[in-house]
């Protein structure tokens, strides 16, 4: 991996995108319970947000850096798909 992959912003942003959007799952879950609700709050929604925009930005990863630097193309889409399972975690232990 060359010195710098990280500081591209198309790397690091997903991953502070899954880091914000675990943040907001584990933060509702210790402010307000792991219960199933009826409607899905803010917290749910910023969630989705969060997660759904990662898509265009890993696609994004793919079709530019693939090509020219393949091995740090996998390491940034591995990385960004394994912190984009990190936030999903809680979501599917607690049922939510």
């Amino acid at each position: 991996m060359r010195h710098g992959t990280f500081t591209r912003p198309s790397a690091w942003i997903p991953l502070a995108m899954s880091f914000a959007a675990f943040c907001i799952v584990v933060g509702d879950i210790v402010f307000f319970g792991a219960a199933r609700e009826r409607d899905e709050g803010t917290a749910a929604h910023l969630f989705q947000l969060l997660i759904a925009s990662e898509i265009p930005i890993m696609a994004f990863v793919a079709v530019k850096w693939l090509r020219h630097a393949w091995k740090d193309a996998l390491v940034v889409l591995v990385s960004q798909a394994l912190a984009i399972a990190a936030a999903i975690a809680p979501v599917l232990y607690f049922n939510l």
